[in-house]
């Protein structure tokens, strides 16, 4: 029996998605909107989040039309330190966003950098997608190279890999490398999944370093690479195809779905074959006879002597 507010075909997509996908906010925001009644379709209030949006249906958020969703597109950007990931800082410090070239239109980030951070940041304009990239179910690696100054400890390193809890919050497993030294400073690859606020700082600080500088390198399955400081550069839609099933036909989908089910099936490992079960009726008494112990033979039947006659 099909879910009465699944999408289908006939009744359209659900308007929360429908504004993430178009930008507007995530689709638990979305659903913040929906609840303020500030998102209206077709002039009328939405009363709730199981409404559908048809083709040719007007959307509009606080007065402002929303436009219809262009097809998912995934961005790699360096982020130069300095600069903070928002649209809007209260400070009146430099963002992200406003430093991005106008052709790519309304994109938010899959995850933060904090303002002296560095490195790689994704953007899309899908926001149902930056959603789900950012959850830490995906298990995808955070990779960073980390510049430190004090004392390195390898075997704290290694003892990071069961998770630490600092001032009362837990971090996960981290991977911690020591790839250089010089004097007190040291360049490190730090790995994680989950990527907490200022995790890496507050990490390093709980061990006694000093972070001094911070860059990522890899998110999942996309790289830094040698992408100039300050650039976006468009993830092709093969390779997000490739990577996150963005764009494929419902069928191709699950075609390829059953054969990756098939070849993680066929890499199992045969199961082991069960012991041969005995024919042998148990013996009497459940006596046990030792391996090594002659079978009983049957009884000699007692014979008579013969005597010879006499003469």
């Amino acid at each position: 029996m099909t879910d009465e507010t699944e999408d289908s075909p006939e009744r359209g997509e659900r308007i929360a998605k429908f504004l993430a996908r178009a930008g507007i906010a995530s689709r638990r925001d979305a659903e913040k909107l929906i609840a303020e009644g500030v998102v209206k379709l077709n002039g009328k209030k939405v009363d709730g989040p199981a409404t559908f949006v048809q083709p040719g249906d007007r959307i509009s958020v606080s007065g402002k039309t929303v436009a219809m969703p262009e097809r998912t597109r995934l961005f790699r950007h360096h982020k130069p330190d300095g600069v903070v990931t928002t649209h809007k800082d209260p400070q009146g410090r430099p963002t992200v966003f406003e430093r991005l070239p106008p052709a790519l239109g309304r994109v938010i980030s899959i995850g933060r950098l904090d303002l002296t951070s560095e490195g790689l940041l994704l953007l899309t304009n899908d926001g149902a997608l930056a959603r789900k990239l950012e959850l830490p179910s995906n298990g995808w690696l955070r990779r960073y190279r980390v510049r430190v100054f004090g004392h390195v400890d390898e075997r704290a390193f290694a003892a990071l890999a069961r998770g630490v809890t600092i001032e009362g919050v837990a971090y996960g497993p981290i991977e911690c490398g020591l790839d250089s030294r010089q004097g007190g400073i040291a360049w490190l690859t730090v790995s994680l999944k989950e990527g907490k606020n200022r995790e890496i700082r507050r990490v390093m600080q709980h061990l006694g370093l000093q972070v001094t500088r911070l860059i990522r390198t890899a998110y999942g399955p996309f790289q830094l690479g040698t992408l100039p400081k300050g650039a976006v550069e468009e993830v092709h839609p093969k390779v997000m195809r490739e990577q996150l099933g963005i764009g494929e036909a419902p069928a191709k989908r699950r075609r390829r779905e059953e054969v990756e089910a098939e070849a993680v099936a066929a890499a199992a490992p045969p199961p082991e074959p069960a012991a041969p079960v005995s024919k042998r009726p148990p013996r009497p008494g459940n006596i046990p006879r030792a391996r090594n112990a002659e079978p009983k033979r049957p009884p000699r039947a007692a014979t008579r002597r013969r005597t010879p006659p006499r003469a």
